[in-house]
């Protein structure tokens, strides 16, 4: 399975502690306070890295701490502050506060930082302390600590296009006959385990990204079958593209129970762009054209036709279509809920 999930703790650096310090030079008997401050303590940063597809690297280290600051000396040296900790995270990875269960930070844009725990200021020197009545002050303050949190990181991958449909109607052949990706193709349920992309390209210079994703069943928002695998990545597609088997027993049913499942994750999933299209058209016999309407209600989808891809039959039409709704659909995808269910946990 991808790794799309990862739970990790994280330290911030302690500043610095302030010094007690007086100067002592020739012909100086009482020289005045001259203690440093100290440095402050490195922030833990996440940045997005777009070379990055997985959260593979926090499977085996889940404990990360930035440097703490150094203490403050005489004659007013200050102490180096500690050097910040910068954690590289995929595009698309949701950052939340494993005790509270809130949404702390939504990273997709490459290049994005966000500092995820802040490090301890330093303490302040005893030469800030002298004051007429008390000019060698004795005490400096210590350093502050740094902050600490465990937090759950999770990607959900970035597309323009998701494919959504059961298992075994034909997803993966589709993509990978409209892209260059290979997903494995087999003729059994959930050959698709893991979400694969592919650019898919319409004529010379135009092209999107679509996710071929694992099949829902009947209660994928309730965790089964492959279900939450798939909902948590299709939140980011800006269009979907529903795939109806074309030798289903009752497309009206499956239908149904796909915008049924997509509903219960969130209402929001229902409020996306979506086209659906009959698959696998070369294995029908009885006729029917792809301009043929579906023998189902497309409840606010727009009709795509009936495709094949193993042969291609309808695609460039599907393809124009695709294309055409993503340039419609300016608005951007949802940013997901505030609070992180707890089947996602």
């Amino acid at each position: 399975m991808i790794a799309d999930r990862a739970r990790i703790k994280i330290a911030a650096g302690r500043g610095g502690h302030g010094c007690v310090s007086f100067r002592r030079e020739k012909y100086v008997p009482k020289g005045g306070p001259d203690g440093g401050d100290g440095g402050h303590g490195a922030s833990v940063i996440l940045r997005v890295n777009s070379h990055l597809r997985t959260l593979l690297d926090f499977q085996s280290r889940t404990r990360f701490e930035a440097p703490r600051g150094m203490n403050g000396s005489g004659n007013r040296r200050s102490g180096r502050s500690g050097e910040d900790l910068v954690i590289d995270v995929p595009a698309g990875t949701l950052v939340t506060d494993v005790e509270t269960g809130y949404l702390l930070a939504d990273l997709v844009e490459p290049g994005t930082t966000w500092v995820a725990a802040r490090g301890g200021r330093g303490g302040k020197g005893n030469s800030h302390f002298a004051t007429p009545t008390n000019q060698a002050p004795r005490h400096a303050k210590s350093g502050q600590d740094g902050e600490q949190r465990e937090i759950r990181l999770e990607l959900r991958l970035i597309a323009d296009v998701g494919l959504v449909g059961f298992p075994n109607v034909g997803k993966s052949t589709l993509l990978s006959r409209l892209s260059a990706a290979r997903p494995k193709i087999a003729d059994y349920p959930f050959t698709t385990l893991e979400p694969h992309l592919g650019l898919v390209r319409v004529g010379e210079e135009r092209s999107f990204v679509m996710a071929d994703l694992p099949g829902l069943i009947e209660g994928a928002h309730e965790g089964k079958g492959l279900g939450l695998e798939f909902l948590r990545h299709v939140w980011r597609t800006r269009v979907l593209l529903i795939l109806i088997d074309s030798l289903a027993e009752d497309p009206a049913k499956d239908m149904e129970t796909l915008r049924g499942e997509l509903r219960e994750y969130h209402e929001d999933m229902t409020r996306k762009p979506a086209i659906v299209a009959l698959s696998r058209a070369d294995l029908v016999t009885d006729g029917s054209s792809a301009e043929d309407p579906p023998p189902f209600a497309l409840d606010g989808a727009i009709w795509g036709g009936s495709i094949s891809g193993a042969t291609g039959k309808g695609t460039a039409t599907l393809l124009e279509l695709l294309w055409g709704v993503l340039v419609a659909s300016e608005a951007p995808a949802p940013e997901g809920p505030g609070q992180v269910s707890p089947a996602e946990a």
